[in-house]
């Protein structure tokens, strides 16, 4: 086993850095505390790291990287299995510590785990996902084929919500294709992501093929503008997003950048209810709203608005307590900060004239009085111009709009700046159809809420929600992570008669 990624000063752990396979202990001179969300507790301190910790990361990246890139591809997918292994015989324990920083409840913080997984299992098919392409005697005696190369020393910058998923979603894509790898988790759940660390070099990383920082935009931006690195992948917020495609692309990087979101439910008259219901429910308010794919918005199609006090029902059955505590649904959002400001935007959406069907603001939850709780909250009569339609509010909030025809849901939903995904409840074949041919969303559910594909497929966020031509995971990242090479060939033995000297282009 790896040795721990946090040692203990005074009454709270520090998180450590991961530089060339050792957890070490940071010389930064800011520092700031992991509060679990339930309690206020400072469960950790966390490095605010500068530029100097990010170079070290990146030197030691740039030095694995030149043994690494030869490493046979079977032994790279058999730490894949190895590490796959060891998440699944510590899935319990990586859930206690997400829960403990980062709030969700125990069996959403092992199915945030568990989407990860399911990464690393693709990754291990990486003999057949990098296969090239070769076409015999293109010419006259001549072959040419490609080549998928690494591209390097590769950096991801991860977000609070998905501690665990999303930098299962870069970092084992990235070494699995040969490159090396700088990660920045968020400074406010970096326990999940160091955890996650340990494992992999006990299931064989080599030093500085993996390497981990802290911080905040000093350390973004010293990834981003660092010359060694190829690659930069980020999840996060539009604000931070747009900065870092921006700053990576002027200094000659490639970028993912998958960003925020308002995602629309189209329920029609003809969907089944219940279970319509029931899923608009669970995908607008479980992780407390903290989901870029969150249902966020129901738009009801004709009579379905009659369903409203349904969802309203629906939503106050919702059990809001500790992460921890049996029987929650959903647990508190990440900080105060957060908390403050969803109350902020719960009010400007009365102020403004949306019906206020369900307030979940300031619930009782005993034992846990100091926590940053806010039970689910319904808005019907919501307009595009309302500011809680308008905002992605990254809480448990849903926005119900009301509108004639399915004509018009997709008008709205076009309209609207974001494209992560939508979904559509129905049990129309040929509005389905309809619905998927038309909706400029990059990710469709039909009669599914949070339409997430599975790894063989690849992360499509479209419009505002994304930058960059490539998705994460799938086949799209080995695109990412790798480039092209192609080679044309032609052999002589001794027998070949010379042709001459030829200046013309024709290989004939």
């Amino acid at each position: 086993m790896a040795a721990n990624p946090q040692v203990v000063t005074g009454s709270a752990p520090t998180v450590k850095l991961l530089i060339n396979g050792q957890f070490v202990e940071s010389k930064a001179k800011a520092w700031r505390d992991v509060v679990n969300p339930a309690t206020q507790e400072v469960i950790a301190r966390v490095p605010m790291c500068g530029a100097d910790e990010v170079d070290l990361a990146v030197k030691a990246a740039a030095e694995a990287f030149k043994t690494w890139k030869h490493t046979p591809i079977g032994a790279r997918a058999r730490i894949m299995l190895k590490l796959q292994e060891l998440i699944r015989r510590d899935m319990k324990k990586l859930a206690a510590i997400l829960t403990a920083e980062q709030g969700k409840t125990l069996p959403d913080a092992e199915g945030d785990i568990f989407r990860g997984l399911e990464v690393v299992e693709h990754a291990c098919s990486i003999g057949t996902l990098s296969l090239g392409e070769f076409a015999e005697q293109v010419a006259n005696g001549v072959d040419t084929y490609f080549i998928r190369q690494p591209i390097g020393v590769c950096a991801g910058i991860t977000p609070f919500n998905f501690p665990a998923m999303i930098p299962l979603w870069m970092f084992p894509m990235a070494i699995v294709t040969g490159n090396t790898f700088v990660l920045k988790p968020s400074e406010q759940d970096p326990m999940t992501p160091m955890a996650l660390a340990a494992l992999a070099i006990e299931a064989g990383v080599p030093p500085g093929v993996l390497n981990i920082v802290h911080g905040g935009k000093e350390s973004v931006d010293a990834i981003c503008t660092h010359p060694t690195i190829q690659a930069v992948s980020f999840v996060g917020s539009c604000h931070v997003g747009e900065h870092v495609y921006k700053l990576s692309s002027e200094h000659g990087k490639r970028a993912q950048c998958m960003m925020g979101a308002k995602n629309h439910a189209v329920i029609m008259p003809d969907a089944n209810k219940e279970q319509s219901l029931n899923a608009l429910v669970g995908a607008g308010f479980g992780a407390a709203g903290q989901r870029c794919m969150a249902t966020s918005v129901a738009v009801m199609v004709g009579e379905a608005s009659e369903w409203i006090p349904d969802i309203v029902a629906k939503a106050k059955t919702l059990k809001v307590n500790a992460g921890t505590e049996k029987g929650a649904d959903l647990g508190p959002v990440i900080s105060r900060q957060a908390r403050e400001k969803i109350e902020s935007l719960i009010a400007q959406g009365v102020k403004e004239g949306a019906k206020l069907d369900l307030d979940g603001r300031n619930p009782k939850i005993p034992g846990y009085e100091n926590g940053n709780f806010i039970a689910p909250t319904v808005f019907s009569g919501v307009k595009p111009e309302h500011e809680v339609y308008k905002t992605e509010i990254f809480g448990p909030v849903l926005v119900i709009v009301s509108v004639p025809t399915l004509d018009d849901a997709i008008a709205l939903i076009n309209k609207n700046p974001y494209g992560n995904g939508t979904g559509i409840f129905t049990q129309s074949g040929a509005a389905a159809r309809k619905f998927q041919n038309e909706i400029d969303v990059g990710q469709v559910g039909i009669n599914v809420p949070i339409p997430v594909p599975v790894p063989y497929f690849s992360f499509t966020g479209s419009r505002g929600s994304k930058l960059g031509d490539l998705g994460p995971y799938g086949k799209q990242v080995i695109q990412f992570y790798t480039q092209v090479k192609t080679v044309t060939a032609r052999w002589f033995d001794d027998a070949t008669t010379s042709p001459g000297i030829h200046t013309t282009i024709s290989l004939k």
